[in-house]
Parts: C-alpha cells; sequence; structure tokens
C-alpha cells in the first residue's frame, strides 16, 4: 500500500444519480396517489368496497360473491366507459351477465347439497381456456384498435381478456379460476393507475392479494373432498 487514495471512477457517481432518480420518480408516483385518491369520486368507492367484499364471498364458495359483485360491476361499466377503458367496460358488462348465469349455477341443488363442486381443470380444459382467451385478447384489441380511442388498447384488451377466462372458469368453480384473476390483477394495478383511477388500482392490489388466498383455499377444500 502507497498511502495513495483512489481517485473516484465514473461508477462512483452513478449510484447517487440513481438514488436520486428513483427517489423523485417514487415522489412523483406518491403525489399522483395523493391527488387521485382526493378525487375519488363515492361512485368508485362503492365500486371498490363491494368489489372486494364479493371476492372475498367467493373466496368463502359463498353465493353472495354473485350479487354483491353486480353491484360493482354495473358502477365500473358507467366508470370505464367515461376513463376510456372501453374493453375494461365491457367485461363488467360481461361479469353482470355472467353473475347472473353464475348465481344459477351455484345455486343449484339436489337434496339439500349444491350439484357444483370445485374441480381442477383438465388439459382438455386448460386447453379450452387458453384458446378463449387468445381469441378474446384477439378481438378485443382489434375492437380497440379500429373502432375506440383507447390509449393503451393491446394492455386493455389482455387485462379483459384474463378476466373474461377467469369468470367462466369461475361460473363452472374451477381451481385455475384463481389462476386468471391473478394475472387480471397483476395487469389492472399498473393500468388503473396510469388512468388516475387510484382507488380502483388500490381494489386490484387488495384483488391479487384475496386471489392468492382464494386459490390456497380452494386446492385445499379440493384435498379435503378427495380424502372423504
Amino acid at each position: 500500500m502507497n498511502g495513495r487514495a483512489l481517485k473516484p471512477g465514473p461508477a462512483t457517481g452513478i449510484f447517487p444519480l440513481y438514488c436520486q432518480t428513483m427517489t423523485i420518480a417514487i415522489l412523483d408516483l406518491w403525489n399522483q396517489f395523493l391527488a387521485d385518491i382526493q378525487q375519488t369520486s363515492l361512485l368508485e368507492f362503492i365500486a371498490v368496497v363491494s368489489g372486494i367484499a364479493s371476492v372475498v364471498f367467493s373466496r368463502r364458495e359463498n353465493i353472495l360473491v354473485y350479487p354483491v359483485g353486480m353491484i360493482s360491476t354495473s358502477i365500473f361499466i358507467y366508470l370505464y366507459i367515461r376513463h376510456g377503458l372501453y374493453a375494461d367496460a365491457s367485461v363488467n358488462f360481461y361479469y353482470t351477465v355472467m353473475s347472473i348465469i353464475g348465481w344459477y349455477l351455484w345455486a343449484r341443488k339436489r337434496d339439500g347439497i349444491s350439484i357444483l363442486v370445485i374441480t381442477k381443470s383438465s388439459a382438455k380444459d386448460w386447453r379450452n381456456a387458453l384458446i378463449f382467451f387468445a381469441v378474446s385478447w384477439i378481438l378485443l384489441f382489434a375492437t380497440l384498435r379500429l373502432f375506440t380511442d383507447s390509449t393503451v388498447p393491446m394492455a386493455d384488451a389482455f387485462t379483459s381478456a384474463a378476466a373474461f377466462t377467469g369468470m367462466w372458469l369461475m361460473n363452472k368453480k374451477k381451481l385455475e379460476n384463481w389462476t386468471w384473476w391473478i394475472i387480471t390483477d397483476l395487469a389492472s394495478i399498473p393500468l388503473n393507475f396510469y388512468k388516475h383511477l387510484v382507488f380502483t388500482s388500490f381494489q386490484y392490489l387488495v384483488f391479487l392479494i384475496l386471489a392468492i388466498m382464494g386459490y390456497i383455499t380452494w386446492n385445499k377444500k379440493i384435498e379435503q373432498h378427495a380424502t372423504r
């Protein structure tokens, strides 16, 4: 060692600059969150709360998932059209229609026992679900690109197609409906934040946690049923 101090190289100045940039970005996001959360309407608040409640009911395999969920989806049809998320508006219309069908399917009983039980998807079910998702994504993207002023047609179509698939499988009480909801939630968090629907973005964060918990709960029910 000759006692000479090392001269700072180019790399030593990169880390502080990176930290400064990240700090500014985080503060900008936080300021946007605070500004947008203050502008949250009563309608959005009701839609979010009822939406979260419906997922809780779904996790518990409670038929109230449908009437409570219809409150949320009906409001979101209006909110998404107003914010230019047309595919998400269509998916909420789809939710509303499918909720009526699902309500009927879940309510059917034989000797006081529900006819429809939780099951795992077969290879054929997976193939059908993937085809359904792909076709929905392509058709929604084409529709948004050609006939609307959507600024995020690819992302909007993706989240909607995943949600279409999740709702279809939920009505059939397939475990994998939660997988599609997880995909939907992961994509919807940044999409809604970008559109300044911050409280709705927070809703999807809660949905994500509930979807993971829902998958675990339904999987345990399948295992318990198999041991009987």
